[in-house]
Order: C-alpha cells, then structure tokens, then sequence
C-alpha cells in the first residue's frame, strides 16, 4: 500500500523546493493537501510523480511542479478573490483555497466538476464556487478576479478570460507550442490603462486543453 503522507513530503523536497518553489505559504498548502484524493481510484498510486496524471478524456492533472511554480508567480494574498479555469477535478483550486479569500473553479466536464465538488466537501473546503460552463469563457459572473489560474496548456489565451481580471491582476497559463515543442507558462498582468502584458516564466510539457484553439483565419 502507498505510504501517501511520505510520497507527499517526498514530492515537495524532491520536487518543489529544488525547483524554486520557495512561497512558504505554498508549501504549506501543498503539505497538506490529499492529492490522491483528486484522482480516480485506479491513478492515486501515481498522485506524487513528477508527471501530468491522465484524469480521462484527454484531460491531465497538472504536474506538481508546474503547477505550484503557476501559483507561486500569481503571488496570491489572503484577500484575493481567484478563478481556476479548467479545474478538472478540483486540486489547483484547493491549492488556491488555502492562499486567497475565494475561489471560482470552471470546468466544462460535469464528471470532472462533480468528482471536484465531492471532494472539496469531503476535506471540508467552503470557499470554492464550482461552475460547468465552456472554459475559454472564464466566469463572468464572478468578476472581476486578483488573481486567474488556467490549469493546463492552451493554444491561445482567451481575451474573454483575461477580460475578468482586476486591474493588476495576474494570470498564469502554460502557452502550448507547435506540435513536438515544448509549451512556456507566462505570467499576464493587466496594466492600470487596460491591457494585458505577458512575460515567459519556464517551459513546460503540459498537454494542451480543449477549447482553446486559435480562432481560425482565411487565407487568400
């Protein structure tokens, strides 16, 4: 049987802290959490791998690593209100749940939601809001947010979403390369006149989410 509290532990000195994870708040969060949990049955003995895990349906929970760096450089704060899009089964945003005031999780899998409503209750997790919509809309109905977490590479970062962030909020993305290339998470924040800049943070091997595509161009 897999000892899970020690691959936890194992998971945030082998893999976190040497990786520049350094936001003690975090690794707190991280510490505490039951990542197994937020897997099918069949996938919790590789909860800890330095990997993205298969959730089915072509959808992945992140690899540790690159997920908590994500959360790292949105540097939440205990008053932030925060939106996770694509939040599967609900682990990125009880990551954030432990860091911010509130939290709004989108997912347009109603399995994925389901599982993640189920489990948030079951550690008794109250401030996330769970939603089934289309992802790439983010959740307007809970704007504006401080700080947004797209948990998963996309294609191409949609304006709907950046659109719901404060002014000087930050997002963090994987944005997904060509095929065969590696994608680079980026950290965007939307300046005080409106618009939103971006900076590279490192590369990432995420797999790319549904949804996402770029908007498709004529060619003459």
């Amino acid at each position: 049987m897999t000892d899970f509290a020690l691959a936890r532990r194992n998971m945030v000195e082998g893999q976190l802290r040497p990786n520049r994870v350094t936001n003690v708040a975090l690794l707190e969060a991280i510490s505490a959490l039951p990542r197994e949990q937020f897997l099918p049955e069949a996938a919790r003995a590789v909860a800890y791998a330095d990997d993205d895990v298969p959730l089915g349906n072509g959808r992945f929970l992140m690899e540790p690593m690159v997920l908590a760096r994500l959360v790292q450089a949105l540097q939440p704060r205990e008053t932030d209100r925060a939106l996770v899009v694509a939040s599967g089964r609900g682990y990125g945003a009880a990551v954030l749940s432990r860091l911010v005031n509130s939290v709004v999780a989108v997912e347009s899998d109603a399995g994925l939601a389901g599982a993640a409503e189920q489990t948030l209750k079951a550690l008794g997790i109250t401030n996330v809001k769970q939603k089934v919509g289309p992802m790439e809309q983010g959740a307007v109905d809970g704007a504006p947010y401080d700080v947004i977490l797209v948990e998963g590479a996309v294609r191409q970062v949609p304006e709907a979403v950046v659109g719901q962030l404060t002014q000087g909020g930050r997002m963090a993305t994987i944005v997904a390369g060509p095929p065969g290339a590696l994608g680079v998470a980026q950290l965007f924040l939307k300046e005080h006149h409106g618009q939103a800049s971006g900076r590279p943070l490192f590369d990432a091997g995420t797999p790319a989410l549904p949804g996402f595509a770029p908007s498709a161009r004529f060619t003459f």
